[in-house]
């Protein structure tokens, strides 16, 4: 072999981040939900805007397209009800203020999320309680949960991580005996069956929160829909959203506290051409992750998510194992480096780590409502290893071709080799 070939071979297998060959081109990146190679928005959602600009209506309250986007989404879901927002963490503020805690009652979080499903809590002047997750999926651990089932308590909020479902069979059961409400975060799980066959992520709680945000299965830019199969549940939610205005009764009055998180016309329109295309997006982001896990499922130190027919990958997380915090993070920048994108840890820390937990300002400098908890390091074991020590997420899409798929299996394969498994 002459010199200059040898060099590039060993350029080829030197990683990326250290000077080498990435696997993927940089000029080619892969689809992406903040470009239009990686949405599913063409001529529907076209239509569907200029249907409402014609129409002259812009606000949800007096339009149609609001109502029948709900309408649509309680149907695809399986429930009675789905009330409209204006994003997922309204949708969560929805459902706690529907909860409506006492000051100073308590809400079990998990500490794997957006920080959406925990500053509702907050400014309902409640306390989330974090609950450890399960070492494999990252969803809440209902043993853990029950450990901290208290006389506070009112409710639990179970995220469906990554668009693998939580066992919220199990956590209505400990819900419904000790007299508190279940939440699901459904932001990640469109279209999720809880079990295989079984009821979809939103219908198992008594309430169901899910967000139209720019990176989701289905998007809108931003948004929020929260379902329900309980009428007052509804009635209140769509109140909070309103400003506690009964617009039901034809009267102009304020009946609670409440803010104004209501949906337009535009944003109900978009949502209604992209709920057309959600089954398929799930059935194309199912179908490439399988095609993944079939070519990588062997590399030593490496776990993949399990699925028995119920994950809808929004990311598509993997397990590495025999890393420290640095080893982590450079693996998911070397993954980046091949142009695979990725996330080491997912979050820099547990939501519970945040200053907004541990300095709270939320009113003043009261410390107020958290004047009194304290949230350590070590709080959550098993979320701290997944954290800094073996997660690593891909954000996964619905437009992944067949060659896609075959640069990320090439890029994992490199990296891992690479730092794991050599």
């Amino acid at each position: 072999m002459s010199v200059d070939r040898q060099e590039a071979g060993e350029a080829v297998q030197r990683l990326a981040i250290d000077g080498g060959t990435p696997v993927r081109d940089p000029g080619r990146p892969l689809p992406s939900p903040l470009t239009a190679s990686g949405r599913t928005i063409g001529a529907e959602e076209e239509d569907a805007v200029l249907r409402v600009l014609r129409s002259g209506m812009l606000s949800g309250v007096w339009g149609t397209e609001v109502k029948a986007l709900t309408e649509e989404f309680a149907a695809l879901i399986g429930t009675r009800y789905a009330v409209a927002c204006s994003s997922g963490t309204a949708a969560i503020h929805l459902a706690v203020a529907a909860v409506d805690p006492e000051p100073g009652d308590e809400i079990i979080v998990p500490p794997i999320s957006d920080m959406g499903t925990v500053t509702p809590i907050l400014a309902q002047n409640a306390i989330p309680v974090f609950a450890d997750v399960d070492p494999v999926t990252g969803n809440l651990d209902p043993d853990a949960v029950a450990a901290l089932i208290g006389p506070r308590t009112r409710a639990v909020v179970a995220v469906h991580l990554f668009g693998k479902p939580a066992p919220v069979a199990r956590l209505r059961e400990l819900t419904d005996r000790a007299g508190i409400v279940l939440i699901e975060d459904c932001a990640q799980a469109y279209l999720a069956p809880v079990r295989p066959g079984g009821p979809l992520a939103g219908t198992v709680g008594q309430l169901g929160c899910f967000s139209l945000q720019q990176y989701k299965h289905i998007t809108a830019g931003d948004g929020g829909l929260v379902t329900t199969d309980d009428p007052d549940l509804a009635l209140r939610m769509r109140r909070f959203a309103d400003k506690g205005w009964p617009r039901e009764t034809g009267e102009r009055g304020y009946l609670h506290y409440a803010l104004n998180y209501r949906m337009t016309e535009l944003v109900g329109a978009v949502a209604r051409a992209q709920l057309g295309k959600l089954p398929g997006v799930v059935e194309r982001r199912r179908a490439s992750a399988a095609a993944f896990a079939a070519k990588v499922a062997g590399l030593p130190g490496l776990t993949l998510p399990p699925d028995d027919g119920d994950h809808v990958y929004w990311y598509y997380p993997l397990l590495v194992d025999g890393l420290d915090e640095a080893g982590l993070r450079r693996y998911g920048a070397a993954l980046t480096a091949e142009g695979v994108p990725a996330l080491a840890g997912y979050l820099a820390r547990p939501l519970y780590a945040e200053p907004v937990l541990r300095t709270p300002l939320t009113y003043g400098r009261s410390g107020y409502p958290l004047a009194g908890h304290e949230y350590p390091d070590g709080l959550c074991p098993v979320a701290e290893d997944l954290v800094y020590r073996r997660l690593v997420v891909v954000p996964w899409n619905e437009n992944f071709t067949d060659a896609d798929v075959d640069d990320i299996i090439a890029g994992v394969a490199k990296v891992h080799g690479a730092l794991v498994a050599s």
